[in-house]
C-alpha cells in the first residue's frame, strides 16, 4: 500500500461488512422485506463480528422493522468486547440520507448505547428536529447525497470509531464500496434460492457497465460449516 493511501486509511475506521447471501446472491426478498434464512451458526458469527467493532452501521431500512435494535447481545459477548478492551455496547449508526426512517422504530427505544442517525440536506427540518428528539446525535453530511469519507473521518474523530461493521442493506453497502471504503467483506453463503429480478444484493443500485470498472476483491478465507460456506474478501493492497 502506497504512503498516501494509508494516511488516508487512518484517518477513517476500518470497515468490514457482513451479510447472509442465497446461492444465486439475494439479501431478501423482491418486496426487500427481511426474513432471517440463515443457519444459528451465522447468527452467532454476525453477533461475533459486532463483538470486534466499535460502531454497527445500518440503513434506514435494515434498521426500522421491528425487533431490530442493532445490540451488542448477551453477556456472553459482551465479556469478550470486554476482554478486547471494548466498550460493553457498541455505537449504533443509522443511514437515513432523507431521515426516511421512524422516530418511532424500535431502536430509539433500546438504548444501552447512543444512538447517531447520518443524513444529508434532503431531510426536511420536520424529520431533523424528531430524530434529533431521539437519537444521540443527528449529523448531515453532502446535499443530496451522503458524503461517507467525510462522515466516517467524523465518526474515527468525533466518537472514536477505529472499526465500523456495516450490516446493511444494499444501497448503502454499494456506496461504500463505490467510494473504496470497505475494507473486508464477511460473506455467507447459504443453500436457498430467492430469485427474482428485484430482489436486493448486497450491492444494489446502477452498478458499473465495464469489466474494466469492477471492483476488485480477493478471497481471503472459506470454511464450510453444516451446508453454508463462511467466506471473507478483502480489497487488494489492504
Amino acid at each position: 500500500m502506497k504512503k498516501d493511501q494509508k494516511k488516508n486509511q487512518s484517518k477513517r475506521p476500518f470497515v468490514f461488512s457482513n451479510f447472509a447471501i442465497t446461492a444465486d446472491g439475494k439479501i431478501a426478498f423482491a418486496d426487500r422485506k427481511f426474513v432471517p434464512f440463515g443457519s444459528e451458526r451465522d447468527r452467532e458469527h454476525m453477533m461475533e463480528l459486532r463483538a470486534a467493532a466499535d460502531a454497527v452501521m445500518a440503513g434506514a431500512r435494515t434498521a426500522e422493522p421491528p425487533g431490530v435494535v442493532l445490540g451488542s447481545g448477551g453477556q456472553k459477548f459482551r465479556r469478550l468486547r470486554r476482554r478486547r478492551g471494548l466498550a460493553e455496547c457498541h455505537l449504533r449508526i443509522v443511514v437515513s440520507g432523507n431521515g426516511s426512517i421512524s422516530p418511532n422504530a424500535a431502536i430509539f427505544r433500546h438504548r444501552p448505547s447512543p444512538i447517531v442517525v447520518l443524513s444529508s440536506g434532503r431531510i426536511s427540518e420536520k424529520r431533523l428536529r424528531q430524530l434529533r428528539g431521539v437519537a444521540d446525535e443527528v449529523k448531515i453530511f453532502g446535499q443530496t447525497e451522503i458524503d461517507f469519507p467525510a462522515a466516517l473521518r467524523w465518526l474515527r474523530t468525533k466518537w472514536k470509531v477505529k472499526r465500523l461493521l456495516c450490516e446493511g442493506g444494499g444501497a448503502l453497502h454499494a456506496s461504500l464500496i463505490r467510494a473504496g471504503l470497505l475494507d473486508e467483506l464477511h460473506l455467507t453463503i447459504c443453500p436457498k434460492i430467492f430469485g427474482g429480478a428485484a430482489s436486493p444484493t448486497i450491492a444494489d443500485g446502477a452498478g458499473v457497465v465495464k469489466l474494466a470498472q469492477a471492483i476488485p476483491f480477493r478471497l481471503k478465507s472459506a470454511k464450510w460449516i453444516g451446508d453454508e460456506l463462511f467466506t471473507i474478501f478483502t480489497r487488494p493492497n489492504r
